[in-house]
């Protein structure tokens, strides 16, 4: 495959792929599927959940929320009070950019325990992105068959409580991306190599008065980590700041009503071509205009079945995506699974139409 077409891929790649501001603010970024969401119920909610982090999907939202995680009442025949460590498996899957029908799909896979030699929880977790199929060509344009192009990070991710009310967590993970198949005489050209981490706090209050075990408030600084270098471009990790809350508006024995409101810096900033390095954009990304903001509730029966609702707004300058999000929720045992549902204003936007679809596990 030539390098041409290997650059043009890379192009298409992150046209399709990109879920948050990186060409219209930033310039670009390189594995922008790292940017994706992984859960229908956060989703559901207008992509909200870095002041929440209350499942184990926190280690893409907030991994500080692992810190929350401990013990868990087990049932038992003799209705005496037990408790086992907290254990909890999610799974992800959707079809991803429906509307060019290019074969894209996402998929996620964390399973997370709470260890008391930690005192905190640990989670791992597998992230893959399938870009579809792509046809390999010489120099005169001759086809020399059809390869499979696609992403995937490996990551560990720890929360724990350093304070009553405050909790801190951490991620890291290996990052690669295979823009061409890796067992061509160019395998390297197209191929990726990176690793990242995440900072977090989450802080629920508990002496507010009125307000307190009703507020969170979460911090997360995710995708810190050195550039990856295609053929001889390097583009930086999709760095990220992300600030959001969460606010019990009601709560009774079968009721409960929760808002939830996140932002979203990218933290790049290029001049022409080049990108500046870690820390230095932390500070220049602030001249590039707009962040994401979004919102939503989501509404619980019972314990048992959730309704969900949000909305997804950036300016104009960084990318004009607005899009309302619908979903639901139904727990049956050990299972909840999530369904979401993308409605664009526009009815030939890419996201229009997307579907997502998420199950959490809680293991015995």
């Amino acid at each position: 495959m030539r390098k041409s077409s290997i650059i043009i891929l890379a192009i298409i790649v992150v046209l399709f792929t990109m879920n948050t501001e990186s060409f219209a603010q930033a310039g670009g970024s390189a594995v922008p599927f790292l940017t994706i969401s992984p859960d229908a119920r956060a989703s559901g909610r207008g992509e909200t959940g870095t002041g929440i982090a209350d499942d184990i999907n926190a280690i893409y939202w907030n991994p500080a929320g692992l810190g929350y995680f401990d013990y868990k009442p087990q049932a038992n025949e003799y209705d005496e009070p037990t408790y086992e460590p907290f254990s909890q498996v999610a799974l992800a899957f959707s079809p991803w950019l429906p509307q060019f029908n290019a074969d894209l799909y996402y998929s996620n896979g964390t399973y997370g325990r709470y260890i008391e030699k930690l005192n905190g929880t640990v989670a791992v977790n597998f992230v893959l992105m399938n870009l579809g199929e792509f046809q390999y060509t010489d120099d005169q344009g001759n086809s020399l068959g059809k390869f499979n192009s696609t992403e995937f990070a490996i990551g560990v991710s720890y929360g724990t409580m350093i304070a009553e009310d405050l909790a801190a967590g951490i991620s890291l993970r290996y990052i690669q991306s295979n823009l061409t198949a890796t067992s061509t005489s160019q395998r390297n050209a197209g191929v990726g190599r990176s690793g990242g981490f995440d900072m977090a706090l989450l802080w629920k209050p508990t002496h507010l008065g009125p307000i307190e075990d009703r507020l969170s408030l979460g911090f997360n600084l995710q995708n810190v980590g050195p550039k990856m270098t295609y053929i001889s471009e390097s583009d930086p990790l999709p760095t990220t700041l992300r600030m959001g809350i969460g606010f019990k508006i009601f709560e009774d024995e079968y009721n409960r009503l929760t808002f939830s409101g996140d932002f979203a810096k990218m933290l790049i900033y290029r001049d022409g071509i080049n990108a500046d390095p870690v820390p230095k954009s932390f500070i220049t990304a602030w001249q590039n205009p707009g962040a994401e903001w979004a919102a939503g509730v989501e509404y619980w029966y019972n314990s048992l079945i959730a309704l969900r609702a949000g909305y997804f707004w950036e300016p104009a300058a960084i990318g004009d995506r607005q899009f309302w999000n619908f979903g639901a929720g139904v727990i049956y045992d050990i299972f909840c699974l999530d369904f979401s549902y993308i409605n664009t204003i526009e009815e030939s936007h890419p996201l229009a139409n997307t579907m997502r679809f998420s199950l959490l596990i809680d293991l015995p």
